[in-house]
């Protein structure tokens, strides 16, 4: 027989034991199969390999010439199918020289990267970090053939596709914050004393396009919008020393506010909590290295309060 469709390759096992026992009756046992099981393996293996295989002489089960020449391209074949199936070696973090590709938001970045890093540091020193920007389309592609392992941010704003799991690590919603001695803000902020003052927005691309804005536009408002800035980095610096109102999320606002002099305010806006998620491929899912890492991102949102 020469066309592998038509031919069984589990009768290549019960081969690799035949010729290990010679005897029909000891590749039964072998096998757990009865006898007459194992006899009419044989005969199936006679007939594909159109060959007696084994043959019957006076001092027992011989192997033929064809079937002594195929022994040990069959061990190999199976030592080969073993080794592909066998459960993936156990991932070591302490001895690892794995690289990791992060693709973050800088929102993700400034809140758990710092607590992150320091954990992989600890149990896993010879594990190198790549963190790349989020861009605007979404990296499916990325993550399918192993260019980036995984996705940090808010789910909703990167809407991955639906063959990408999402694991939500904790929930943040949004929150401003003002210089602390800001002469026109109490203890709370209205909804027409927070249109009427002066905003700061980080918008990477420079648009105004955001849940605020579209919430305030339903409702016929509009806030101004006094500065833009590309980056996260200086917008707390600059609301410190300005009468501008920054609007962020709020875990975000009270680490900011314990670094600069700020007051943390309610937004007057109702808007729901948002989930911050894990985004990965699921072809990487059972991937221990991938695993111990998904393990370790989840574990530091934990201590975060997630």
């Amino acid at each position: 027989m020469s066309d592998l469709r038509q031919f069984d390759l589990n009768l290549l096992v019960a081969f690799e034991v035949l010729m290990r026992e010679l005897n029909v009756s000891r590749a039964a046992e072998k096998m757990f199969v009865t006898q007459s099981t194992m006899s009419h393996i044989l005969q199936r293996l006679r007939q594909q390999l159109d060959d007696p295989v084994l043959v019957r002489t006076h001092t027992g089960m011989k192997p033929t010439e064809r079937a002594l020449a195929l022994v040990e391209p069959v061990r190999a074949i199976l030592r080969d199918v073993e080794r592909v199936i066998q459960v993936p070696e156990r991932f070591d973090p302490g001895s690892s020289q794995r690289r990791f590709v992060i693709a973050a938001t800088d929102y993700m970045e400034f809140l758990l990267l710092p607590p992150l890093i320091e954990r992989i540091g600890l149990l896993a020193p010879g594990v190198d970090i790549h963190v790349k920007r989020t861009e605007a389309a979404f990296p499916a592609e990325d993550l399918e053939n192993g260019d980036l392992d995984v996705v940090l941010g808010f789910s909703a704003i990167l809407k991955p596709p639906t063959q990408c799991q999402v694991e939500k690590l904790f929930e943040d919603r949004m929150a401003c914050v003002v210089r602390a001695d800001h002469p026109a803000v109490g203890e709370q902020l209205g909804l027409e004393q927070y249109v009427a003052l002066p905003h700061l927005l980080i918008s990477r691309t420079g648009t105004k396009a955001g849940i605020i804005d579209e919430w305030l536009a339903e409702r016929s408002l509009e806030r101004r919008i006094a500065l833009t800035v590309p980056h996260f980095l200086s917008a707390p610096l600059i609301v410190a020393r300005t009468d501008l109102v920054l609007s962020l999320p709020l875990r975000i606002a009270e680490r900011v506010a314990a670094l600069v002099p700020l007051r943390i305010l309610s937004v007057p806006i109702e808007l729901p909590a948002y989930d911050l998620a894990m985004i990965y491929h699921p072809v990487r899912e059972k991937e221990p290295a991938h695993l111990w890492l998904r393990e370790r991102i989840a574990e530091v949102s934990r201590l975060l309060g997630g």
